[in-house]
């Protein structure tokens, strides 16, 4: 089984600072096996903010896969949006636009989807698309295929679909015939949970697409600060939102999801306990339950 944090969001420069040392307590206990980071470290691109990031990245467990958002390009200086927009996360982040990483278990490729024409859209280009088919294409049979962008491939019904990456369909090709089994993505703020096949019709393919919601901006959306913890163990994922508790100070686990791959794509499994404390509660709420066969 491998564990994966996935974070989103953090914007540093418009950030709840009191997340931000239980965030790292969480992680770091957790001892996952890689922490994913789908976009936006910064609110406004500027150095301080970038050196604030590359801080609370340091202090977070490695291997690490980073990805660039839209708000990681400046946006009110034009020569630098236009010339050098990703001069300050190369400085201070990484100069690796293309991270990867890869065990006996999961593969994980990150693309940078940020681009200056566009203030919030992203895009990704056959460039990129001949990247991931070059390290995705030849893994083995078995291993779980992750693709992580900060602009989703989808988003939840009813939401603003300017939000969704550009060029999408033409990626959806080359994943599908590649095995991509997982998308990972930030941006909307909103965590969420679909499936391409819900908005590409690609033949005997469907992943999942896993949103992040916002770790630690103040930009909530009308939903607490979150992140995701994903544990791989093919042909099963688990995905569990951990959301943050201003009553106790703390992020705590608050729902999880879990589901089996076969030949058709991902199917969603029945809520079961999934700690030993929640075994435990399950087999007294069984026994403390009224007998319906006695009152029959």
């Amino acid at each position: 089984m491998r564990a994966l944090v996935h974070l989103s969001d953090i914007h540093f420069g418009r950030i709840d600072y009191q997340l931000v040392d239980p965030l790292v307590k969480f992680v770091s206990e957790l001892r996952p096996d890689v922490v994913v980071i789908s976009g936006d470290l910064t609110q406004r691109a500027r150095a301080e903010q970038f050196m604030e990031a590359r801080a609370f990245l340091d202090r977070l467990p490695q291997p690490q896969v980073v990805v660039p958002g839209n708000h990681d390009v400046p946006l009110y200086n034009i020569l630098a949006r236009f010339l050098t927009p990703l001069d300050n996360y190369r400085r201070y982040i990484s100069d690796d636009l293309a991270p990867f990483y890869m065990d006996d278990e999961i593969a994980v490729v990150g693309v940078n989807t940020a681009r200056s024409l566009t203030f919030k859209g992203g895009r990704i280009n056959e460039e990129q698309v001949a990247m991931i088919r070059e390290r995705m294409c030849a893994l083995k049979d078995g291993m779980t295929k992750i693709v992580v962008t900060h602009h989703p491939f989808d988003v939840p019904a009813g939401h603003d679909e300017d939000a969704l990456l550009g060029r999408a369909e033409m990626a959806m090709q080359t994943l599908a015939r590649c095995g991509a089994d997982v998308l990972l993505a930030g941006h909307i703020h909103l965590s969420h949970i679909g499936h391409t096949a819900t908005r590409y019709r690609i033949e005997g393919h469907s992943a999942l697409i896993i949103q992040a919601g916002t770790a630690t901006s103040t930009r909530g959306r009308g939903e607490s600060n979150s992140f995701n913890v994903i544990r791989v163990n093919h042909p099963g994922i688990e995905v569990e939102r951990v959301t943050w508790q201003p009553e106790t100070a703390s992020f705590i686990p608050s729902h999880t999801e879990r589901f089996q791959h076969t030949p058709t794509g991902w199917t969603r499994l029945p809520d079961t306990p999934s700690t030993v404390e929640e075994t435990i509660a399950a087999i007294a709420e069984e026994t403390n339950s009224p007998d319906e066969s006695a009152s029959s």
